[in-house]
């Protein structure tokens, strides 16, 4: 009698990584990692108060440094890891070149960096911590949200139309 050909393995990408099947079965079980690292940024994020409307507002009327500090540690830590990047040529866990495609300056750039910070400045919100801050019980910024998806959605279906 034959044994059974194993077929719990498949080729998944162009360097032919294989993955168990049994993985694929369960999203939640292969991206609870994903799920925890969000939650641990999350309590990360409230800790810190750099998702408080009230630390947000401070920034914006320069009565703190608190949230310029975190700003500009982000700035200088980016800019240390972008330059270790390059100069190493370090590529990502799975072996691939890391490419940072130089971009083109566009006004519209300045557009779009003035109406964000309005929308921070009236909301206290930031797209990022938006999900800490709703999971936080702060529910009024489901709002915020609901307006960043309509933003995104008639962006995307005008983008075209806008000048380059």
């Amino acid at each position: 009698m034959q044994k059974p050909i194993n077929t719990d393995f498949e080729i998944r990408s162009e360097n032919a990584m294989c993955v168990n099947q049994s993985e694929l079965s369960s999203p939640l079980s292969s991206n609870i990692k994903y799920l925890l690292a969000g939650i641990l940024f999350g309590i990360v994020l409230i800790k810190a108060e750099v998702i408080a409307w009230f630390r947000i507002q401070e920034m914006f009327r320069l009565q703190s440094f608190h949230m310029y500090g975190v700003i500009g540690s982000a700035v200088v830590v980016g800019a240390i890891s972008v330059f270790l990047i390059k100069r190493l040529g370090l590529k990502t866990i799975d072996g691939e070149t890391i490419r940072l495609e130089e971009k083109k300056f566009s006004k519209g750039q300045i557009y779009g960096g003035l109406l964000f910070g309005f929308g921070w400045a009236m909301t206290g919100a930031c797209p990022g911590p938006l999900f800490a801050q709703i999971g936080s019980g702060a529910l009024v910024v489901i709002v915020t949200l609901l307006s960043a998806i309509a933003g995104t959605w008639v962006y995307g279906s005008i983008k075209e139309n806008l000048p380059h």
